[in-house]
């Protein structure tokens, strides 16, 4: 809007002044903010907090804290024996659970992939245990691995086969963490089952018509296709591997004689048992440097297998 004003005889409009606006750089943060306060508050601000703390000997009971320098890491590395125990069980832990659920999440979304009736039903049934609370499906495992009346030991007899002392033998309570990591695939068998619905048909029906079988199919354009996915999925599943707890912590407490004693239970011992918060902080330092380093290997593999169309 204009005003005019008249002053000596000759009429003068004036232009009110117009607003600044903001840059559209700036109007993006104000939206983002909210967000952005809560990763200072509750990601960024721990993280700085928790690396500063690897340096120190704090046990939050009051004492004051001290700084000792590279003492936790030497003390992981040098000093503690538990330290390679529980990275050895991890490694077990992940070479083994992690490429399991790939391959039986890949075979499940191929089979509930298939025209057949009643997928809907079954692809529900095979994601719900994703869906299950962690410490209700831990109680339902540690029944099903109870010894003298465990559903599991009861197939076993009818079979002819000997009961197992699952959660009480150090050579089969490992074994027992990883059958039960299976349990939660349906999240990773939606994804695959994602990926292969993205497949467009005309190469399955131009392959058929060159007279390629259902297995040089699957080798030749299915897999290949799905390596995106395939990767996803393997850096999904190697970090929750290394951050697995719950089962150990709550089937096993990281026994017997320490064979399921995962990292992340080693750190929550030190932290909250020990209260030795500044070595836990040490101990969380090298898990997040060696799930990084691992991560970036993993992807700088991936340049070599995974086909991106």
């Amino acid at each position: 809007m204009t005003a005019q004003s008249v002053s000596g005889g000759q009429v003068t409009t004036t232009r009110p002044p117009r607003r600044r606006k903001l840059p559209r750089w700036l109007i993006g943060y104000i939206f983002i903010s909210p967000w952005l306060l809560a990763f200072v508050a509750f990601e960024a601000y721990p993280i700085l907090s928790g690396f500063y703390h690897s340096f120190t000997d704090w046990t939050a009971t009051g004492r004051a804290e001290r700084f000792i320098g590279l003492d936790n890491y030497v003390e992981a590395f040098t000093r503690d024996p538990l330290f390679w125990k529980a990275v050895s069980n991890t490694i077990y832990f992940i070479g083994v659970s992690v490429p399991l659920g790939i391959i039986a999440a890949f075979a499940l979304a191929m089979m509930l992939n298939s025209k057949i009736s009643g997928t809907t039903l079954y692809r529900t049934i095979y994601y719900l245990p994703s869906v299950v609370p962690a410490v209700a499906a831990v109680i339902v495992w540690i029944f099903i691995f109870e010894t003298r009346r465990g559903i599991l030991n009861f197939g076993l007899e009818l079979v002819g086969l000997p009961a197992i002392r699952w959660l009480s033998d150090p050579s089969w309570a490992m074994p027992a963490l990883i059958i039960m990591s299976l349990w939660s695939i349906g999240a990773s068998m939606i994804i695959f089952l994602a990926g292969l619905q993205g497949i467009p048909q005309e190469l399955y029906e131009a392959a058929e018509v060159d007279g390629s079988g259902g297995w040089h199919s699957l080798w030749r354009i299915t897999v290949p296709l799905m390596t995106p996915t395939i990767f996803f999925n393997l850096v999904m599943s190697l970090v929750a591997a290394f951050q697995a707890f719950n089962n150990a912590f709550i089937m096993t407490n990281g026994g017997p004689n320490n064979a399921t004693l995962l990292y992340m239970l080693h750190l929550y011992n030190n932290a909250f048992r020990y209260f030795r918060m500044g070595y836990a902080s040490a101990l969380a330092v090298v898990l997040f440097i060696i799930v990084f380093g691992l991560t970036l290997f993993v992807y700088r593999s991936s340049r070599r297998w995974v086909y991106y169309s």
